[in-house]
């Protein structure tokens, strides 16, 4: 006769590998409906899951997808929650670059006169600066 799998509460696994800081808040957030357990929407503290379980769920602005390694026995410290899961997570797109600033800032006086003389060469030279007025 072969063993049953091993399992632990999905709401006290998710707290124990440190998803979550009370296990209140991990409750909350599986009766919310807000994790899949292997693909399947999942409403309920008390599922119960094992090694080899893939969890698709929400963590701040990003989701998480993570595959059970081990259950564990309490809350420990974080290496030793990291090895209780591989993360599956992928990898944020690349925000835009900045715009970037080739120059200083804001343009010296000298830079200022430079520009007006290009300009107004620019214009033919037939054109007055306001200081020649």
């Amino acid at each position: 006769m072969t063993e049953p799998r091993p399992t632990i509460r999905l709401d006290k696994w998710l707290w124990y590998a440190r998803f979550f800081k009370t296990r209140g808040l991990a409750t909350k957030l599986v009766t919310g409906g807000h994790v899949r357990v292997n693909s399947e929407r999942v409403a309920k503290a008390s599922y119960s899951v094992g090694p080899g379980d893939t969890l698709t769920f929400p963590q701040g602005r990003q989701i998480r997808v993570v595959r059970i390694l081990a259950l564990g026995t309490r809350r420990g410290p974080a290496p030793e929650a990291q090895a209780l899961y591989d993360d599956l997570t992928p990898p944020p797109a690349p925000k835009p670059d900045a715009p970037t600033r080739t120059a200083g800032g804001r343009p010296t006086k000298k830079d200022r006169r430079r520009f007006d003389a290009e300009r107004d060469q620019g214009a033919g030279g037939s054109r007055l600066n306001d200081r020649d007025r």
